[in-house]
């Protein structure tokens, strides 16, 4: 098949970026795609930073497998952050998903962690603060990351001050902005970086809350048109949220769904006109919109696991990536290049 090149967007949602990571090594596995731009938040932001540190390492030649590679190392160190043994007795127990759930809602770690948040700030650790995934990302090949070569590489963040979205590109990325991509508030304490566009050091929280993932960087004329979204959070959820757990879960889905949404909104707009010839041509750029997704498998997952990275349950999330990707490169290798495999119309009515 001839070479499509292609952007790649990438959702964050804690431990369930394992499905990314199935994805993106379905992905690597076809010569054909071609990766121009990554945008990323998160956990997104932490598969975006091993998928380029790997592409560009490997070079021509190994690149792919050094991807893989990568990516397999980034969440092999990320199942090892909190020693989840209550959670993994549990799923040897009790393999289906819900009541793998419940358990973790009930009894794990992960419940704990988030009963403790509620009573108490990160702040209140004092010197005994450290966030625990900076040991991961601090070992990053930055030299690599933040190169010149391979695809663009963004990262979103949120500025506390402000409350506004602020993307770092390339060679401004560093072990702080991932860290700040994916600094859930009421778990770590904001990371501060100076920024050189307001000249002061800002205070930054997870990108989530204003772009996950930010779309519009990849809207460049230097990029391809395809834009192929990885979406971990459901955008629909049939029935109404009852207990403590789902009615969060569904807080928490339409939170860090709504800055893309407004984006895609944006673009659907952007095709109406285009369409009806009311821009002139070669003014705005015709993106075409693509998603990789699996709601089934997220809608059985809570919130809860999303911070109980037991390396069963990522390693579960990767096949369904990896199945999730296969689909999609069934149904739309075709469609790349040519048109958006989403009906955006339909999303939004």
């Amino acid at each position: 098949m001839e070479t499509k090149r292609i952007n790649l967007a990438l959702q964050g949602g804690g431990a369930h970026g394992a499905f990314t990571w199935g994805v993106l090594h379905r992905l690597l596995e076809e010569e054909w795609i071609e990766i121009a731009a990554i945008s990323g938040t998160s956990a997104g932001a932490l598969n975006g930073a091993a998928l380029k540190a790997g592409l560009v390492r490997g070079g021509a030649k190994h690149g792919r497998r050094a991807a893989q590679e990568d990516l397999e190392w980034l969440w092999s160190q990320v199942s090892e952050v909190v020693d989840m043994r209550v959670e993994r007795w549990v799923s040897a127990l009790f393999p289906e998903p819900q009541i793998l759930n419940r358990w973790i809602e009930m009894f794990s770690p992960a419940t704990l962690m988030d009963q403790w948040a509620r009573m108490i700030s990160p702040y209140d650790l004092g010197p005994l603060y450290r966030n625990p995934l900076e040991h991961v990302v601090a070992r990053f090949e930055f030299e690599h990351v933040c190169s010149k070569k391979g695809p663009e590489f963004f990262v979103s963040a949120t500025n506390v001050r402000s409350g506004k979205i602020r993307v770092f590109s390339d060679g401004e990325i560093s072990t702080e902005v991932l860290l700040a991509s994916a600094c859930l508030p009421n778990l770590f304490q904001a990371v501060e970086i100076f920024d050189k566009q307001t000249g002061r050091v800002e205070a930054f929280w997870d990108g989530g809350f204003t772009g996950n993932p930010a779309l519009f960087p990849l809207y460049e004329t230097r990029f391809p048109r395809d834009i192929v979204i990885v979406n971990i959070n459901p955008l629909e959820r049939d029935g109404v949220p009852r207990t403590p757990g789902e009615i969060e879960d569904r807080i928490n889905e339409i939170s860090f769904n709504s800055s893309l949404l407004r984006e895609l909104r944006a673009i659907s707009f952007v095709h109406r006109l285009l369409e009806a010839n009311r821009v002139p041509e070669g003014e705005m750029k015709d993106v075409l919109i693509h998603m990789v997704a699996d709601d089934a498998v997220m809608l059985d997952l809570g919130a809860a696991t999303k911070v109980a990275p037991g390396i069963g349950m990522l390693k579960r999330l990767k096949a369904a990536g990896e199945a999730a990707a296969d689909r999609f490169l069934t149904a739309h290798a075709d469609d790349l290049g040519q048109r958006s495999s989403v009906d955006l119309a339909a999303l939004f009515n």
